[in-house]
């Protein structure tokens, strides 16, 4: 007797056809994700890999309930994905799923499709690259790299090696940012020479002490830390960096920006046709040596395109607002990106005040929609068109940009840019911090 499963039929996807996935990186995000994919038909996870067996902290993402923390970890997702697996084969039990500590023995033992990597921002490029010198397909979280140069070379790999790739910023497939491009272009508020972009203050905790913590507590049991530190400088392990607030680190994350530039502006770039800015400077509150601004306002400034003026971007995060329009009504509050016309203003989807949206009639629908972020994805593993947010086409320029508001934060000066030759014309130091020597032993 044969399972249908095995055959396929009613509501069934054979094996044979199945897109075989991995996942890099197994924690709050990375678990999500996972989730998300095994629920795909067309997806069969076969291996997970964490340097972390298994532990707590980890933070969880639900946007409708707020957040929880949990357990996490290679072991735990392992035998999450074996019960989804034995649901939908409705075989009452599975233990297909593989747990590895090193990506490096996982992409060498195992012969996967796809690998997705939401693992901490400063290993994303390395293990991402190893995935695509390999031929595999990459789903990568947000932001695509640590370094602009990165940013390049993986954008450039992934050209050469004609494989799906997708990055983590899930809103770029919502219906909202379709209208937000049709809206624009549709000629409302004319031609947009201002763009003002804003997140809340920091969501995970800052630092107690100045500088690094002052105490060494042992590793815990299960972490490999000396994995998990991967290209970044060694120091020694404490809870300030793991799970989760690694993201105040200059060594680990990439500050706000980094984290939700990709999310804010990559409905910008495509309405707009933004490619690279000519220009860069920036504020920041609190800089310090060994972690991130406590907020910053970014101006980016980008050249005409074709019949499109110039356009001046401005980011605020931190708690750092932008001015509040004139034309918003009494009871109005900041809720999305402000684009500023010569002939109006709109915020997110929507033209202000709500008089001018009421009396206005939305264009056609000209813009595909999306299937859904992940099963962009998935549809271009399997010969469908490009993902919205893939690395040769988008991600890896957006994240190339908001770095670059990261480097300005921490150089007290206007920097232009180069962005053909990837380098400031006008600032050696700045130049540097394009990209990190990594310790021996790691390599892109």
């Amino acid at each position: 007797v044969v399972p249908r499963y095995v055959l396929g039929g009613a509501g069934q996807v054979p094996p044979s056809e199945k897109i075989t996935l991995a996942g890099i990186g197994m924690g709050g995000q990375g678990t999500e994700d996972m989730i998300a994919l095994q629920k795909l038909p067309k997806v069969q996870v076969v291996a997970v890999c964490d340097v972390n067996r298994e532990g707590g902290g980890y933070q969880s993402w639900y946007w409708s309930q707020g957040n929880e923390r949990r357990i996490s970890g290679r072991d735990p997702v392992r035998r999450l994905m074996d019960e989804l697996n034995a649901k939908q084969q409705r075989s009452g039990q599975y233990r297909g799923c593989k747990a590895y500590t090193d990506y490096r023995e996982l992409l060498e033992k195992e012969d996967v499709d796809a690998v997705m990597v939401a693992t901490p921002d400063h290993t994303h490029a390395a293990i991402t690259m190893a995935a695509l010198k390999r031929g595999k397909h990459v789903y990568c979280e947000k932001p695509l790299t640590y370094s602009v140069y990165e940013a390049r070379q993986v954008a450039e790999a992934a050209r050469k090696a004609k494989v799906a790739t997708q990055c983590g910023n899930q809103g770029q497939a919502e219906d909202s940012a379709r209208v937000t491009r049709e809206i624009i272009a549709d000629g409302a508020i004319g031609q947009v020479r201002e763009v003002q972009v804003w997140t809340g203050p920091r969501f995970w905790s800052w630092p107690a002490w100045e500088g690094r913590p002052p105490e060494t507590p042992p590793v815990p049991d299960g972490l490999d830390w000396d994995l998990w530190l991967g290209p970044a400088p060694v120091r020694p392990y404490h809870p300030a960096y793991h799970p989760w607030t690694w993201r105040n680190w200059l060594d680990f994350g990439t500050g706000l920006l980094g984290d939700l530039g990709l999310h804010k502006l990559s409905t910008v770039f495509k309405a707009l046709n933004l490619g690279h800015p000519v220009s860069v400077e920036a504020s920041a509150t609190k800089l310090s040596t060994e972690t991130y601004p406590l907020g910053e306002i970014v101006r980016f400034a980008f050249p005409a395109r074709g019949d499109m003026s110039p356009v001046v971007l401005t980011w605020y995060d931190g708690g750092l607002k932008p001015p509040r329009p004139p034309e918003f009504d009494d009871d109005d509050v900041l809720r999305d990106v402000i684009y500023i016309g010569d002939k109006g203003k709109l915020m997110g989807n929507r033209l202000i005040p709500d008089s001018r949206m009421e009396s206005y009639k939305l264009p056609p629908k000209t813009l595909p929609r999306s299937p859904g972020h992940y099963e962009e994805w998935i549809n271009a593993c399997g010969g469908g068109p490009p993902a919205g947010s893939n690395f040769v086409d988008h991600s890896a320029l957006v994240t190339e940009v908001c770095l670059l508001g990261n480097i300005a934060a921490r150089i007290d000066k206007k920097l232009l840019w180069d962005g053909a030759n990837l380098r400031f014309t006008n600032h050696q130091a700045a130049n540097k911090l394009l990209r990190r020597e990594y310790r021996q032993g790691w390599t892109l």
